[in-house]
Protein backbone atom coordinates (compact mmCIF):
# COMPACT_ATOMS: atom_id res chain seq x y z
CA UNK A 1 0.00 0.00 0.00
CA UNK A 2 1.24 3.19 -1.34
CA UNK A 3 -0.23 6.97 -2.00
CA UNK A 4 0.93 10.67 -1.67
CA UNK A 5 -0.61 13.54 -1.30
CA UNK A 6 -0.84 17.28 0.08
CA UNK A 7 -1.16 17.84 3.74
CA UNK A 8 -4.08 19.87 3.61
CA UNK A 9 -6.18 17.62 1.38
CA UNK A 10 -5.47 14.75 4.19
CA UNK A 11 -5.61 16.86 7.43
CA UNK A 12 -9.36 17.85 7.18
CA UNK A 13 -10.90 14.51 7.10
CA UNK A 14 -8.16 13.00 9.75
CA UNK A 15 -9.30 15.35 12.22
CA UNK A 16 -13.31 15.40 11.19
CA UNK A 17 -13.00 11.50 11.36
CA UNK A 18 -10.83 11.61 14.50
CA UNK A 19 -13.61 13.37 16.69
CA UNK A 20 -15.48 9.74 16.97
CA UNK A 21 -12.88 8.11 17.78
CA UNK A 22 -11.96 7.23 21.39
CA UNK A 23 -9.26 8.62 22.67
CA UNK A 24 -8.76 6.32 25.74
CA UNK A 25 -9.92 2.81 24.00
CA UNK A 26 -8.90 -0.11 25.91
CA UNK A 27 -9.06 -1.86 22.46
CA UNK A 28 -6.05 -0.69 20.74
CA UNK A 29 -7.50 -0.84 17.59
CA UNK A 30 -10.28 1.51 17.96
CA UNK A 31 -7.44 4.19 18.43
CA UNK A 32 -6.54 3.71 14.90
CA UNK A 33 -8.10 5.16 11.50
CA UNK A 34 -8.54 2.30 9.25
CA UNK A 35 -7.07 3.80 5.46
CA UNK A 36 -8.38 1.65 2.83
CA UNK A 37 -6.86 2.46 -0.90
CA UNK A 38 -8.28 1.73 -4.15
CA UNK A 39 -6.80 2.79 -7.57
CA UNK A 40 -9.51 5.94 -7.57
CA UNK A 41 -9.90 7.05 -3.33
CA UNK A 42 -8.45 6.68 -0.04
CA UNK A 43 -11.05 6.25 2.55
CA UNK A 44 -10.63 7.03 6.34
CA UNK A 45 -12.29 5.02 8.91
CA UNK A 46 -13.13 5.61 12.32
CA UNK A 47 -15.43 4.03 14.75
CA UNK A 48 -15.92 3.18 18.61
CA UNK A 49 -18.01 0.13 17.73
CA UNK A 50 -21.04 2.36 19.12
CA UNK A 51 -20.45 5.63 15.52
CA UNK A 52 -18.81 4.96 12.43
CA UNK A 53 -17.27 7.51 10.09
CA UNK A 54 -15.90 7.09 6.41
CA UNK A 55 -14.61 9.74 4.64
CA UNK A 56 -13.40 9.57 0.81
CA UNK A 57 -10.69 11.38 -0.53
CA UNK A 58 -10.33 11.10 -4.54
CA UNK A 59 -6.60 10.16 -5.12
CA UNK A 60 -4.45 8.73 -8.36
CA UNK A 61 -1.80 8.05 -7.47
CA UNK A 62 -1.34 5.17 -4.69
CA UNK A 63 -1.05 1.12 -4.51
CA UNK A 64 -4.30 -0.26 -3.25
CA UNK A 65 -4.70 -1.85 0.06
CA UNK A 66 -5.55 -1.13 3.59
CA UNK A 67 -3.59 -1.06 6.94
CA UNK A 68 -4.53 0.65 10.07
CA UNK A 69 -2.39 3.87 12.16
CA UNK A 70 -2.35 5.95 15.51
CA UNK A 71 -5.52 8.32 15.05
CA UNK A 72 -3.84 11.08 17.48
CA UNK A 73 -0.34 10.28 16.26
CA UNK A 74 -1.15 11.17 12.30
CA UNK A 75 -3.12 14.00 12.99
CA UNK A 76 -0.46 15.27 15.06
CA UNK A 77 2.17 14.40 12.53
CA UNK A 78 0.24 15.79 9.90
CA UNK A 79 -1.08 18.89 12.01
CA UNK A 80 2.51 19.68 12.47
CA UNK A 81 3.69 19.72 8.60
CA UNK A 82 3.79 22.90 6.49
CA UNK A 83 0.95 24.08 4.68
CA UNK A 84 1.18 22.89 1.09
CA UNK A 85 3.85 19.74 1.81
CA UNK A 86 3.43 17.03 0.12
CA UNK A 87 3.11 14.06 2.26
CA UNK A 88 4.12 10.12 0.78
CA UNK A 89 2.44 7.24 3.27
CA UNK A 90 3.74 3.67 2.26
CA UNK A 91 3.35 0.27 4.16
CA UNK A 92 6.46 -1.78 5.19
CA UNK A 93 5.49 -5.41 7.09
CA UNK A 94 4.01 -4.03 10.29
CA UNK A 95 5.32 -0.35 10.08
CA UNK A 96 4.19 2.77 8.18
CA UNK A 97 6.74 5.19 6.74
CA UNK A 98 5.75 8.68 6.29
CA UNK A 99 7.96 10.88 4.39
CA UNK A 100 7.47 15.12 3.70
CA UNK A 101 9.88 16.90 2.71
CA UNK A 102 12.92 15.73 4.93
CA UNK A 103 10.53 14.64 7.90
CA UNK A 104 10.13 11.07 8.10
CA UNK A 105 8.13 9.08 10.67
CA UNK A 106 7.91 5.30 11.21
CA UNK A 107 4.77 4.34 12.67
CA UNK A 108 3.29 0.69 14.35
CA UNK A 109 0.20 -0.35 12.36
CA UNK A 110 -2.22 -3.25 13.72
CA UNK A 111 -4.09 -5.40 11.25
CA UNK A 112 -6.44 -4.34 9.27
CA UNK A 113 -8.93 -7.36 9.29
CA UNK A 114 -9.05 -6.71 13.13
CA UNK A 115 -10.55 -3.64 12.42
CA UNK A 116 -14.62 -3.43 13.68
CA UNK A 117 -16.49 -2.26 11.09
CA UNK A 118 -20.01 -1.64 11.45
CA UNK A 119 -21.59 -3.68 9.64
CA UNK A 120 -24.70 -2.07 6.74
CA UNK A 121 -28.08 -1.95 8.29
CA UNK A 122 -30.85 -3.70 6.25
CA UNK A 123 -32.71 -0.55 5.49
CA UNK A 124 -36.49 -0.10 6.38
CA UNK A 125 -37.00 4.04 5.81
CA UNK A 126 -34.51 6.48 3.90
CA UNK A 127 -35.31 9.77 2.80
CA UNK A 128 -33.58 12.90 1.68
CA UNK A 129 -33.50 16.42 3.45
CA UNK A 130 -30.80 19.29 2.91
CA UNK A 131 -27.92 19.33 5.75
CA UNK A 132 -29.24 23.10 6.43
CA UNK A 133 -32.51 22.02 7.51
CA UNK A 134 -31.29 19.24 9.51
CA UNK A 135 -28.73 20.92 11.21
CA UNK A 136 -30.93 23.52 12.33
CA UNK A 137 -33.52 20.63 13.35
CA UNK A 138 -30.55 19.16 16.02
CA UNK A 139 -29.32 22.37 16.91
CA UNK A 140 -32.42 23.61 17.95
CA UNK A 141 -33.26 20.56 20.34
CA UNK A 142 -30.05 18.90 21.19
CA UNK A 143 -29.45 21.19 24.63
CA UNK A 144 -31.98 19.54 25.77
CA UNK A 145 -30.95 15.81 25.64
CA UNK A 146 -29.81 14.17 28.85
CA UNK A 147 -26.28 13.26 29.74
CA UNK A 148 -25.60 10.15 31.21
CA UNK A 149 -29.31 9.72 33.00
CA UNK A 150 -30.16 6.44 33.94
CA UNK A 151 -33.51 6.57 31.87
CA UNK A 152 -30.98 5.82 28.99
CA UNK A 153 -33.86 6.77 26.34
CA UNK A 154 -33.36 10.04 27.36
CA UNK A 155 -29.72 10.58 26.19
CA UNK A 156 -30.30 11.47 22.72
CA UNK A 157 -32.41 12.80 20.50
CA UNK A 158 -35.76 10.94 19.37
CA UNK A 159 -36.00 11.29 15.53
CA UNK A 160 -39.83 10.81 14.02
CA UNK A 161 -40.50 10.33 10.38
CA UNK A 162 -44.35 10.49 8.61
CA UNK A 163 -45.20 10.26 5.23
CA UNK A 164 -44.75 14.43 5.34
CA UNK A 165 -42.73 15.58 8.14
CA UNK A 166 -39.84 15.02 10.47
CA UNK A 167 -39.78 16.14 13.84
CA UNK A 168 -37.63 16.08 16.75
CA UNK A 169 -37.67 15.75 20.78
CA UNK A 170 -35.21 16.06 23.29
CA UNK A 171 -35.92 16.06 26.76
CA UNK A 172 -33.73 15.92 30.17
CA UNK A 173 -36.88 15.24 32.29
CA UNK A 174 -36.79 18.78 33.10
CA UNK A 175 -37.07 20.46 29.67
CA UNK A 176 -38.20 19.65 26.60
CA UNK A 177 -37.42 20.59 22.86
CA UNK A 178 -39.91 19.91 20.05
CA UNK A 179 -39.27 20.93 16.54
CA UNK A 180 -41.19 19.48 13.44
CA UNK A 181 -40.43 20.70 9.72
CA UNK A 182 -42.73 20.24 6.81
CA UNK A 183 -40.86 17.73 4.43
CA UNK A 184 -41.58 16.76 0.24
CA UNK A 185 -43.69 13.20 0.04
CA UNK A 186 -41.66 10.26 1.96
CA UNK A 187 -42.19 6.91 0.86
CA UNK A 188 -43.57 5.30 3.90
CA UNK A 189 -45.96 3.77 5.91
CA UNK A 190 -47.43 5.24 8.89
CA UNK A 191 -44.55 7.38 11.41
CA UNK A 192 -40.86 5.67 12.58
CA UNK A 193 -39.61 6.68 15.47
CA UNK A 194 -35.85 6.21 16.69
CA UNK A 195 -33.73 7.33 19.23
CA UNK A 196 -30.24 8.91 18.26
CA UNK A 197 -27.25 8.51 20.90
CA UNK A 198 -26.14 11.70 22.60
CA UNK A 199 -22.63 11.30 20.91
CA UNK A 200 -23.76 10.90 17.32
CA UNK A 201 -26.23 13.72 17.28
CA UNK A 202 -23.50 16.47 18.40
CA UNK A 203 -20.95 14.37 16.07
CA UNK A 204 -23.61 15.08 13.49
CA UNK A 205 -24.23 18.85 14.16
CA UNK A 206 -20.39 19.39 13.62
CA UNK A 207 -20.32 17.08 10.69
CA UNK A 208 -23.40 19.49 8.74
CA UNK A 209 -22.64 22.52 6.66
CA UNK A 210 -25.41 24.77 8.31
CA UNK A 211 -24.86 26.94 4.93
CA UNK A 212 -25.39 24.19 2.64
CA UNK A 213 -28.69 23.22 0.13
CA UNK A 214 -27.17 19.92 -0.79
CA UNK A 215 -29.49 16.99 0.06
CA UNK A 216 -28.05 14.12 2.20
CA UNK A 217 -29.62 10.81 2.53
CA UNK A 218 -30.78 9.33 5.78
CA UNK A 219 -31.22 5.55 6.10
CA UNK A 220 -33.16 4.21 8.89
CA UNK A 221 -32.61 0.53 9.72
CA UNK A 222 -33.57 -2.12 12.41
CA UNK A 223 -30.58 -0.77 15.06
CA UNK A 224 -28.67 1.53 13.01
CA UNK A 225 -28.84 4.77 11.11
CA UNK A 226 -26.50 6.23 8.48
CA UNK A 227 -26.20 9.63 7.07
CA UNK A 228 -24.95 9.51 3.45
CA UNK A 229 -23.13 12.85 2.60
CA UNK A 230 -22.92 13.04 -0.97
CA UNK A 231 -20.76 15.93 -1.76
CA UNK A 232 -18.24 15.68 1.03
CA UNK A 233 -17.85 11.84 0.07
CA UNK A 234 -18.99 10.88 3.56
CA UNK A 235 -20.93 8.44 5.21
CA UNK A 236 -21.97 8.49 8.81
CA UNK A 237 -23.63 5.51 11.06
CA UNK A 238 -24.83 5.18 14.59
CA UNK A 239 -26.26 2.47 16.73
CA UNK A 240 -29.62 3.39 17.78
CA UNK A 241 -30.61 3.24 21.30
CA UNK A 242 -32.92 0.55 22.09
CA UNK A 243 -35.72 2.10 24.21
CA UNK A 244 -39.08 3.42 24.05
CA UNK A 245 -39.01 7.01 24.13
CA UNK A 246 -42.12 9.19 25.97
CA UNK A 247 -44.98 10.34 24.70
CA UNK A 248 -43.72 13.87 24.15
CA UNK A 249 -47.21 15.35 23.29
CA UNK A 250 -48.57 15.06 26.82
CA UNK A 251 -45.94 17.07 28.06
CA UNK A 252 -46.25 20.19 25.92
CA UNK A 253 -49.31 22.52 27.37
CA UNK A 254 -52.50 23.50 25.94
CA UNK A 255 -54.03 25.49 28.29
CA UNK A 256 -51.54 28.24 29.13
CA UNK A 257 -53.16 31.71 28.58
CA UNK A 258 -51.01 34.22 29.68
CA UNK A 259 -48.79 35.45 26.87
CA UNK A 260 -45.57 37.28 26.85
CA UNK A 261 -43.93 39.07 24.10
CA UNK A 262 -40.22 40.17 24.42
CA UNK A 263 -37.46 40.89 22.61
CA UNK A 264 -35.24 38.27 22.08
CA UNK A 265 -31.72 39.72 22.29
CA UNK A 266 -33.04 42.00 25.25
CA UNK A 267 -34.36 39.56 27.28
CA UNK A 268 -31.25 37.29 26.69
CA UNK A 269 -28.63 39.92 27.53
CA UNK A 270 -30.83 40.65 30.87
CA UNK A 271 -30.98 36.77 31.82
CA UNK A 272 -27.05 36.74 31.62
CA UNK A 273 -26.30 40.01 33.76
CA UNK A 274 -28.85 38.79 36.38
CA UNK A 275 -27.41 34.89 36.53
CA UNK A 276 -24.00 36.65 37.66
CA UNK A 277 -25.55 36.81 41.24
CA UNK A 278 -27.90 33.57 41.15
CA UNK A 279 -27.30 30.30 43.15
CA UNK A 280 -24.20 28.67 41.16
CA UNK A 281 -26.02 25.48 42.60
CA UNK A 282 -29.71 26.14 41.61
CA UNK A 283 -28.74 28.89 39.08
CA UNK A 284 -32.52 29.84 39.54
CA UNK A 285 -34.05 33.30 38.56
CA UNK A 286 -37.44 34.69 39.37
CA UNK A 287 -39.77 36.51 36.98
CA UNK A 288 -42.70 39.10 38.08
CA UNK A 289 -45.12 39.30 35.06
CA UNK A 290 -47.72 42.16 35.75
CA UNK A 291 -50.00 44.29 33.24
CA UNK A 292 -47.96 47.38 33.62
CA UNK A 293 -46.19 45.74 30.75
CA UNK A 294 -42.35 45.18 32.54
CA UNK A 295 -40.71 41.98 33.36
CA UNK A 296 -39.00 42.25 36.55
CA UNK A 297 -36.18 39.26 36.93
CA UNK A 298 -34.43 38.98 40.04
CA UNK A 299 -31.70 35.97 41.63
CA UNK A 300 -29.60 35.93 44.73
CA UNK A 301 -27.42 33.97 46.17
CA UNK A 302 -26.03 32.01 49.11
CA UNK A 303 -24.24 35.61 50.18
CA UNK A 304 -27.10 37.37 50.37
CA UNK A 305 -26.05 39.58 47.54
CA UNK A 306 -29.03 40.28 44.66
CA UNK A 307 -29.36 41.11 41.27
CA UNK A 308 -32.61 42.83 39.22
CA UNK A 309 -33.71 44.02 36.13
CA UNK A 310 -36.57 45.29 34.20
CA UNK A 311 -37.44 44.81 30.92
CA UNK A 312 -40.53 46.39 28.73
CA UNK A 313 -42.48 43.47 27.19
CA UNK A 314 -46.24 42.96 25.97
CA UNK A 315 -47.92 41.08 28.38
CA UNK A 316 -51.38 39.90 27.95
CA UNK A 317 -52.30 37.75 31.22
CA UNK A 318 -53.16 37.98 34.91
CA UNK A 319 -49.91 39.09 37.16
CA UNK A 320 -47.80 35.67 38.56
CA UNK A 321 -44.12 35.10 39.66
CA UNK A 322 -42.54 32.21 38.47
CA UNK A 323 -38.82 30.87 38.81
CA UNK A 324 -36.45 28.90 36.63
CA UNK A 325 -33.38 27.45 36.28
CA UNK A 326 -32.02 30.31 34.44
CA UNK A 327 -29.58 28.61 31.91
CA UNK A 328 -32.66 26.58 30.69
CA UNK A 329 -33.96 30.17 29.53
CA UNK A 330 -30.60 30.90 28.55
CA UNK A 331 -30.14 27.43 26.31
CA UNK A 332 -33.76 28.28 24.19
CA UNK A 333 -33.35 32.10 23.74
CA UNK A 334 -30.18 31.14 21.70
CA UNK A 335 -31.59 28.42 19.58
CA UNK A 336 -34.39 30.38 18.76
CA UNK A 337 -33.19 33.01 15.58
CA UNK A 338 -36.44 35.42 15.02
CA UNK A 339 -35.78 38.88 16.90
CA UNK A 340 -38.85 38.07 19.63
CA UNK A 341 -39.45 35.11 21.57
CA UNK A 342 -43.18 34.64 22.80
CA UNK A 343 -44.18 32.79 26.35
CA UNK A 344 -47.36 31.04 27.80
CA UNK A 345 -47.49 30.54 31.15
CA UNK A 346 -50.09 28.95 33.12
CA UNK A 347 -49.34 30.27 36.80
CA UNK A 348 -46.93 29.83 39.09
CA UNK A 349 -46.41 26.12 39.33
CA UNK A 350 -46.80 24.99 36.35
CA UNK A 351 -44.51 24.97 33.01
CA UNK A 352 -44.00 27.40 30.74
CA UNK A 353 -44.31 27.21 26.69
CA UNK A 354 -41.94 28.64 24.76
CA UNK A 355 -42.85 28.68 20.97
CA UNK A 356 -41.06 30.05 18.17
CA UNK A 357 -42.35 29.52 14.40
CA UNK A 358 -40.96 30.13 10.98
CA UNK A 359 -41.54 29.20 7.57
CA UNK A 360 -39.28 25.98 7.63
CA UNK A 361 -40.07 24.96 11.43
CA UNK A 362 -42.39 24.70 13.92
CA UNK A 363 -40.40 24.57 17.79
CA UNK A 364 -42.08 24.37 20.77
CA UNK A 365 -39.87 24.20 24.05
CA UNK A 366 -41.19 23.06 27.39
CA UNK A 367 -39.80 24.44 30.94
CA UNK A 368 -40.41 23.21 34.34
CA UNK A 369 -40.88 25.82 36.91
CA UNK A 370 -38.89 25.93 40.34
CA UNK A 371 -39.94 26.61 43.83
CA UNK A 372 -39.75 30.56 44.29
Amino acid sequence: MKFSIEQEQLLQPLQTVGGIVDRRATTPILGNFLLRLTPESLSITGTDRELEMIMHINIDNSEPGEMTLPARKLIDICRSLPAGSRIDISQQGERAIIRSGRSRFTLATLPADQFPELKEPEVILEFSITQEILKQLIDNIAFSMAAQDVRYFLNGVCLEVGSDYVRGVATDGHRLAFCSLSTERIDTEGDHRVIVPRKAALELTRLLDGSSSEPLRVQIGENHIRFLLAGAGTVFSSKLIDGQYPDYLQVIPEGNRNELIADREALLVALRRVSILSNEKLRSVRLALGKEGVLRIAAHNQEQEEAEEELEVRYDGVELEIAFNVQYLIDVLQAIRSDEVRFLFGDGNSSCLVVNESEDMVCRYVIMPMRL
